[in-house]
């Protein structure tokens, strides 16, 4: 019997030396710090939202048509069936949830940048409005994180104003990524949709457009700002009809983000990626950014530059239902984020009025040369 409780007692002490030396390498190996867990989810965040953006729609709409030849085929004839009761839902306003605008992973998300909204001046709930939003950049990250979610603090700065962001139609028309979108409070940038907003939605909206639509992110690069603003009269046109106070908006740093290979004008590339625009709504550019594991490899991921979008004083804007060109011509000279003398041409690289300090606090690009 003692022989027997002496061999339990050194297996015993044997065990408990064994868990000690565990738990002094468990101790050894080092962990993340706070700050590397917070870089990886920052980086998560960032990596969900591009996508999102890139493959929700198409992925989904793929894996439909499949489930179709399957026998699972009743899910795509019930999405099928959903999508044509509510095809109409896009273009009265969407279906924003505030849920999603107050998700904890667009903290996260403005923090990768970081991303940062200026108010200069106050915007009073008794108005509607339209922000013309510069520039496009290549996935218009800082009009998204600010105007769609909460995390820069837009209802804190503005109470009482409901932001909206206008989108390319056609992204509506994808399966699934349509929700995506409405429960973030976009809506296409359609005539209808923007009136719907501005006349039977209230007072107190806020209707976002990038002015400069796809064709700008052709001619983004970093330390060059490129409008298009010319020709992009739509958003006055309507303004003027509805009585919506015009608001400037400018995010600077947001061409930085990605590095882009921009084709001469003129040149064969630069004409199919023109036609395919004026085809598609969108424009195919030959963009990367940083990769996943590494800021030094190459990959879809925007690189880490700070972005501050800053939202200028509202220009009062009268009621005219029939508004002539030069009614419209006035306003648009006034509503432009930079000089008249600036937009010679369709397009030309500027420097906005009051942009003395690019988004890295080096000096903007001084160039003006027409494209």
């Amino acid at each position: 019997m003692k022989t027997i409780i002496a061999a339990c007692s050194q297996n015993l002490s044997g065990s408990r030396a064994s868990l000690h030396a565990a738990l002094r390498t468990m101790l050894a190996v080092p962990w993340p710090s706070q700050r590397d867990v917070r870089a990886w989810l920052q980086l998560l965040a960032v990596l969900q939202w591009v996508l999102s953006f890139l493959l929700l729609g198409p992925v989904t709409l793929v894996l439909l048509i499949y489930l179709v030849f399957t026998r699972f085929w009743p899910i795509s004839a019930l999405y099928l069936a959903w999508v044509i009761f509510d095809w109409d839902t896009p273009e009265k306003g969407g279906r924003r949830l505030a849920c999603l605008r107050r998700w904890s992973v667009w903290r996260h998300f403005r923090d990768y940048f970081p991303v940062k909204l200026v108010k200069t001046h106050d915007l009073s709930p008794s108005h509607n409005y339209i922000i013309g939003s510069h520039p496009h950049g290549i996935l218009c990250v800082g009009a998204f994180c600010n105007f769609i979610t909460g995390s820069t603090g837009f209802s804190e700065l503005f109470p009482g104003i409901r932001p909206f962001l206008t989108t390319l139609a056609g992204n509506f028309r994808l399966p699934l990524f349509r929700e995506y979108l409405m429960s973030g409070g976009l809506c296409p940038v359609t005539r209808r949709a923007i009136s719907h907003v501005l006349s039977k939605n209230g007072t107190g909206n806020a209707v976002a457009i990038v002015i400069g639509g796809a064709a700008e992110s052709l001619s983004c690069s970093p330390g060059v700002t490129t409008l298009i603003l010319k020709n992009r009269k739509g958003f006055v046109r309507m303004a003027l009809q509805h009585g919506a106070f015009l608001v400037p908006s400018f995010s600077f740093g947001e061409n930085d983000l990605f590095r882009q290979v921009v084709f001469e004008e003129g040149s064969w590339m630069r004409a199919v990626q023109q036609r395919f625009q004026k085809m598609m709504g969108f424009a195919p550019c030959v963009f990367y950014g940083r990769g996943l594991t590494s800021v030094h490899s190459r990959g879809f991921l925007p690189y880490a530059r700070p972005i501050t979008t800053v939202v200028g004083e509202p220009v009062t804007v009268p009621k005219i239902e029939e508004p002539s060109n030069e009614v419209v011509d006035l306003y648009h000279g006034i509503a432009l984020p930079v000089t008249p003398a600036d937009c010679g041409s369709e397009q030309r690289a500027v420097t906005p009025r009051g942009a003395g300090q690019g988004a890295q606090g080096q000096p903007a690009d001084p160039r003006r040369s027409e494209q």
